[in-house]
């Protein structure tokens, strides 16, 4: 009886097992359509790594030209958009003027560099005061874009 109760069990465990497995390998393979869409904007680009993030985008993580980018796809294959980090110092003249005239009282925790299919070109800067986190996305002339 205790050898069939063993075997009961170290099945039962085995298929949890391979269902996580499975799980994982589904969370880290993008669908073909969002695959397809990816080879198309990022042609030789053959190796990204893929993640179902929090707001349900596929996001692959891969480099061009030894930078780390960021893009993100819906389940359908439409492209959202790409991002990379950059350094404060690599900010436009026009952005660095407005938060030296207004965000000077923040501390910059984040800078990247964006290319949206909503917003087009920008730069996102997250800033910090007192713990709490503000996010700031900026056009290469300094002029604040309203979500």
């Amino acid at each position: 009886m205790k050898k069939i109760s063993m075997l009961i069990t170290g099945c039962f465990m085995t298929g949890l097992v391979s269902c996580q497995e499975n799980k994982e390998d589904t969370e880290n393979s993008a669908p073909e359509a969002v695959q397809m869409s990816f080879q198309k904007k990022y042609p030789g680009e053959n190796d990204p790594d893929w993640k179902l993030d929090d707001h349900g985008y596929w996001e692959s993580q891969f480099k061009q030209d030894g930078e780390k980018y960021r893009a993100d796809f819906n389940e359908d294959g439409s492209w959202i958009e790409t991002e990379n980090d950059i350094k404060e110092k690599n900010l436009p003249e026009a952005i660095k003027k407005e938060i030296k005239n207004n965000y000077s009282e923040y501390e910059i925790t984040e800078v990247e560099h964006v290319v949206s299919a909503k917003y087009g070109e920008f730069y996102d800067v997250e800033f910090k005061q007192k713990g709490k986190n503000k996010d700031v996305m900026f056009r290469g002339d300094g002029t604040v874009i309203d979500k």
